[in-house]
C-alpha cells in the first residue's frame, strides 16, 4: 500500500515455498493475475509444491504453470550433466494437477556468479543455452497469463500522496 509502481508489464513476487501467512495474506489483499509454483526435483520439495498450488486453488489465484528448478547439474570442469536430485518432479507433478508445465533450469555455478556479479545470465551470456530456457519459460508464462487477462486496476487500494 505503501509503494506506487509506475509502468509495470509484470510484478513478480518471489515468495517462500510452502502456505505461509505471507502467500494468504497476498492472495487475499491484492489482486493476483497468476501463480508460478517453483520446485526442485526430489520428493520433498514437492510436497511443499503440492501444498502451494492447492492453496492458490483454493484461494481462485491461477496457476500458470510449474519450473522445475536445479533439474540438472551441468559440471562447470567438463559439462556433464547429471540428475543429482532426481528427474521429472516437476513434469509429473504438472500432469498431476493438469497444469502447463512451463520448463526446467539448470544448477549451473554461472547462474550464481553472474547474478552475484549484478548482471544474470540472460543479460551477462544472453545468447547461452541457460539464458534460452530463462526466455522460453518467460515466454510461456507471459503467454498463459495473456489467455486470462484481467482489468484490476479497480481493486487495488487508492493511493494518496499528500505533500505537507
Amino acid at each position: 500500500k505503501d509503494t506506487h509502481w509506475q509502468n509495470l508489464d509484470y510484478l513478480i513476487i518471489d515468495l517462500p515455498p510452502g502456505t505461509g501467512d505471507i502467500q494468504l495474506t497476498l492472495a487475499q489483499k491484492v489482486p493476483v493475475s497468476g501463480a508460478i509454483i517453483v520446485t526442485t526435483p526430489q520428493d520433498i520439495a514437492l510436497l511443499d509444491a503440492r501444498k502451494g498450488l492447492k492453496m492458490f486453488q483454493k484461494v481462485e489465484v491461477p496457476v500458470l504453470g510449474i519450473i522445475e528448478n536445479m533439474s540438472i547439474h551441468i559440471c562447470s570442469k567438463c559439462g556433464h550433466e547429471e540428475h543429482i536430485f532426481g528427474q521429472g518432479g516437476g513434469v509429473s507433478m504438472s500432469d498431476e494437477f493438469n497444469v502447463n508445465f512451463l520448463g526446467s533450469l539448470p544448477l549451473d555455478i554461472r547462474i550464481r556468479v553472474e547474478t552475484d556479479n549484478g548482471k544474470p545470465t540472460v543479460v551477462a551470456d544472453p545468447q547461452s543455452r541457460i539464458a534460452q530456457m530463462y526466455c522460453d519459460i518467460a515466454r510461456r508464462a507471459a503467454a498463459k497469463l495473456s489467455l486470462s487477462a484481467k482489468n484490476y486496476q479497480a481493486k487495488f487500494p487508492q493511493i494518496v500522496i499528500q505533500n505537507t
